[in-house]
């Protein structure tokens, strides 16, 4: 049975394809499709949900409400539930910097426009598609997650890519939220994760990084601990809650006098 989890406030839409998608064999079986029509009831159904009982896809609305990161606080909380399940986002926002910040920041396999040409045909050979997709990846997925992908609390780096994602969002560049981190602090964030729960110096990060101490000081490894805080503080909603742990002693905490930091991992934060 495909179990199709879904997001949508308007109810018109979900009258249209439900029908259409219940009625379609994914994958040979009957398929479940469970609806939410707030963002809100959606997240609350998702923390409580069985880690080990994850739906087959997830179909998201973007924006709902007049809200255009309700489609994103979903996905979020999808991916830090379920980091390996396949999104696709349902939206009448097709073209608009709401497709492109869906592909830029979150995990979204397809976007489809609602407004289109066959669209029921559509929606279900995409469907098709990704679960197909997603079925070849798995074993290679397994062996992604043990060889090349660290994991700490809600933290994962991809150390092929360098790609970081914290509560399944991609880092982002704090200072232009269209471009990906940049590699200097994605590398000292993997360093502070391996070697934690012991901290790093300024002295122990110029060594890995192979820089010359004449020119990475102190000031250096301050400045890209801050950028890496902020972004963190980013894939939150930018409400200063990621550094505000920092200063509790979580995440990327400071240590003792030698200008020294190091990771505590974080499981939970909101």
């Amino acid at each position: 049975m495909a179990a199709i989890f879904w997001v949508e406030d308007q109810s018109h839409w979900i009258d249209k394809f439900k029908p259409v998608l219940e009625s379609t064999a994914f994958d040979d079986t009957p398929t479940q499709v469970q609806v939410f029509k707030f963002a809100e009831a959606a997240c609350q159904h998702i923390r409580l949900a069985d880690a080990n009982q994850p739906p087959d896809i997830a179909l998201l609305d973007a924006n709902m409400n007049g809200n255009d990161e309700a489609g994103f606080s979903v996905s979020r909380a999808l991916q830090r539930k379920w980091p390996g399940l396949p999104i696709i986002y349902l939206s009448e926002h097709s073209g608009t910097g709401i497709e492109q910040q869906a592909f830029e920041t979150t995990s979204a396999q397809d976007f489809i426009a609602k407004h289109q040409l066959n669209i029921e045909s559509v929606l279900c050979w995409r469907i098709k598609a990704v679960l197909r997709q997603h079925s070849v990846r798995q074993p290679e997925s397994a062996a992604l997650q043990s060889d090349q992908v660290l994991h700490s609390g809600d933290l994962r780096i991809d150390t092929t890519t360098w790609e970081v994602y914290w509560q399944g969002t991609k880092l982002m560049n704090p200072t232009n939220s269209q471009r990906p981190l940049a590699p200097t602090p994605r590398k000292i964030l993997r360093y502070l994760v391996e070697s934690a729960p012991r901290p790093l110096t300024t002295e122990q990060i110029a060594d890995k990084l192979g820089a010359d101490l004449e020119r990475f000081s102190n000031a250096n490894y301050r400045q890209h601990i801050r950028t890496l805080r902020l972004s963190f503080d980013q894939a939150m909603g930018g409400s200063g809650d990621f550094v505000a742990l920092c200063k509790q002693g979580q995440g990327i905490a400071a240590f003792g006098d030698e200008g020294a930091y190091c990771w505590k991992p974080v499981t939970g934060a909101k």
